[in-house]
């Protein structure tokens, strides 16, 4: 895949900030990226390889890709192709969620279970390839959809961290797109036509997180710098409830 040469200062310079505000990655770490499949885990295994190679940062960083076979019918040989182009291996971890989660367990809010066993088996595996920060790629708007869903169904005004060190796994978890809007993420993946993997999650699309990116939107339309107020926010909150240990897992 040739990727077209037009300048990504666009989307370079929010994660290069974010990364730097939240002194996300340090020389010597070894980032393990969490891939899906999706556009924002393809994305942001780019960006970081640009920003690594191109030592936007000051210095270059090792990236370890690794995906989760969920148990789903999914065909992964786009994505391998592609993490092969970038001179990378994709680490492929079998696991048998999926089948735990919507046959033994049976679960009516699949969304909480799944997230906790992703993020065990990720966690662990990344230690294993000697990884000591994994990334993930939540964005601007996950950011917004994570602090209303708190809010409205936990009474919480919180949103998840940029940085959070796991002691339990020895992990810290990082999240170098909190700067970038989802639109921006779709319209680079449409340029760039990078992969991405259709989701046969069977809940997939039918959420609490889906309603909330509606209202999200919504707001928006009527109040057009939202994002950037809660950029802001962020940035001048480092306030002392403002960030939650992990993601809402309201689905």
């Amino acid at each position: 895949m040739g990727f077209k040469k037009k300048d990504n200062q666009i989307y370079y310079n929010p994660i290069r900030r974010a990364v730097l505000n939240h002194q996300m990655i340090q020389p010597g770490d070894k980032v393990a990226i969490g891939m899906s499949g999706g556009k924002d885990s393809t994305s942001l295994l780019y960006f970081l390889d640009m920003i690594s190679k191109q030592k936007r940062l000051g210095f270059e960083f090792d990236i370890v890709p690794i995906t989760l076979a969920m148990g789903f019918d999914m065909d992964s040989a786009p994505l391998e192709k592609f993490v092969e182009e970038l001179g990378y291996k994709l680490d492929i971890v079998p696991t048998n969620i999926a089948q735990v989660v919507f046959d033994i367990r049976e679960e009516r809010s699949p969304c909480s279970l799944c997230a906790k066993l992703r993020r065990g088996i990720l966690y662990k595996r990344a230690r294993e390839m000697g990884c000591n920060k994994v990334a993930l790629g939540h964005h601007l708007d996950d950011a917004i959809e994570t602090y209303f869903m708190n809010f409205l169904f936990h009474g919480q005004m919180a949103s998840f961290e940029p940085i959070s060190y796991l002691s339990k796994t020895d992990i810290t978890l990082i999240r170098p797109l909190l700067y970038i809007e989802e639109k921006q993420i779709i319209q680079f993946v449409k340029r760039e036509e990078l992969p991405v993997i259709f989701n046969p999650c069977p809940v997939d699309k039918k959420t609490k997180r889906e309603e909330i990116k509606h209202l999200v939107n919504g707001l928006a339309q009527n109040y057009p710098n939202i994002r950037d107020k809660f950029i802001m926010g962020m940035e001048q909150g480092e306030a002392e409830n403002f960030w939650t240990k992990s993601m809402t897992s309201i689905k």
